[in-house]
């Protein structure tokens, strides 16, 4: 079947953006509770302003989070250690905010039934070595690269807030060319121009240079087209110019707009929460079928209610890539797969302090041995039954 010629675009954003701080900061805290308790029930949102960082939610454990010392180490680690970058680990005011969790809902959770109603979507399509959309994961890498120039002082000028942006041609559904990369990242004024609007030319050579190049390849022609820090300047950058919360990046969380999204958020909830569980799950189902080869692209959709332990629909749909039916995917995932919530905890192995590192450059297409549902071990089950 023939494919489709079009541009797509996807974002990434770095540690150091408000909204991902945030998101580092409430698996942070989940990450401290399951570690002393892994059956600790854990709902946590940060809110981040100028000078302030408010961490709030329901956590029902018998552990003990010190959240303010907490906040600031993860504030720390990520780079936020002098005025210059407008927020200071050391000196932001932190208000704990937290709560206990409803008995309301504990009462059905308890039972091994859903923490939450909702629909979950995983995605994965052979795009990349690691299954995942080429526009999302480039977007990625590029962020992961500036934060790695900058925390090793390659070019020591960069601070902890960015963004990229990747837009790939396909042609006949494949990825063709990269035909636009924007970055914007944060910085001190020494590589301002003389007009003190404008970064220098020379500084936006080596930001190609050091951060793009060695992630974009070959897939770069003559007529791809760079922008960086295209309003001229980028001083101004993390809490002090945006405010940011757990929960406000779930695109760059995961497929980069390539598939649908169910609107759950993941970071800060533990897994009792099936917008998190049933996500990996789903992700974990859709890049095994994909491995397997039973299909070039392939979505599943898992939908829950409340305190049920099974779920209430599973859909495929494999974009008429699929070398078997989606029926038949269907019937192999209740054969090879757990779908209610205490199976898919047992078999992802998800009671566990592995959430933090989640929290940026997506929680997808990751080769860390933490990203369970990373794993290919079921294609040969799935090929033999297919």
């Amino acid at each position: 079947m023939e494919g489709r010629n079009f541009f797509f675009t996807s974002e990434s954003v770095t540690e150091g953006h408000p909204d991902k701080v945030c998101d580092q900061i409430s698996d942070a805290v989940l990450d401290e509770v399951l570690r002393q308790d892994p059956y600790g029930r854990v709902a946590c949102e940060t809110f981040i302003t100028i000078g302030l960082v408010i961490v709030g939610g329901e956590i029902t454990t018998f552990s003990y989070v010190d959240v303010s010392g907490l906040t600031r180490n993860i504030i720390k680690e990520i780079g936020y250690t002098h005025p210059k970058y407008g927020f200071n680990y050391d000196t932001c005011a932190v208000l704990n905010a937290i709560g206990s969790q409803s008995p309301d809902i504990a009462q059905g959770v308890d039972l091994g039934g859903a923490g939450d109603q909702g629909l979950m979507v995983g995605y994965a399509c052979d795009e990349t070595p690691e299954l995942m959309p080429m526009p999302i994961s480039l977007a990625h890498k590029i962020c992961r690269k500036q934060s790695e120039v900058r925390k090793s002082r390659i070019l020591d000028y960069l601070g902890p807030d960015g963004k990229s942006q990747v837009t790939v041609e396909y042609r006949n559904s494949k990825p063709y060319r990269i035909d636009c990369v924007v970055l914007a990242s944060q910085h001190t004024e020494e590589i301002l121009d003389e007009s003190g609007k404008q970064i220098t030319k020379n500084a936006k050579e080596e930001m190609i240079e050091y951060i793009i190049k060695p992630v974009v390849g070959e897939l770069v022609d003559e007529k791809t087209r760079y922008y960086v820090n295209p309003t001229g300047k980028f001083v101004i950058g993390g809490p002090q110019s945006d405010t940011g919360m757990t929960g406000r990046k779930i695109i760059v969380d995961t497929y980069g707009g390539m598939a649908s999204h169910g609107g759950g958020a993941f970071s800060g909830k533990d897994p009792t929460k099936v917008d998190r569980s049933a996500s990996y799950m789903a992700r974990y189902i859709a890049k095994n079928i994909v491995g397997a080869g039973l299909a070039n692209q392939c979505a599943v959709q898992i939908a829950y209610a409340i305190g049920v332990v099974e779920p209430v629909s599973v859909m495929v749909d494999t974009f008429g890539s699929g070398k078997v039916s989606d029926s038949h995917l269907i019937r192999l995932i209740h054969k090879h797969f757990q779908l209610i919530p205490k199976g898919m905890i047992e078999m992802l192995d998800l009671r566990r302090p592995i959430y933090c590192k989640t929290a940026a450059y997506g929680h997808f297409g990751r080769s860390e041995p933490e990203f369970t549902w990373e794993r290919l071990d079921k294609v040969e089950d799935l090929k033999k039954d297919a």
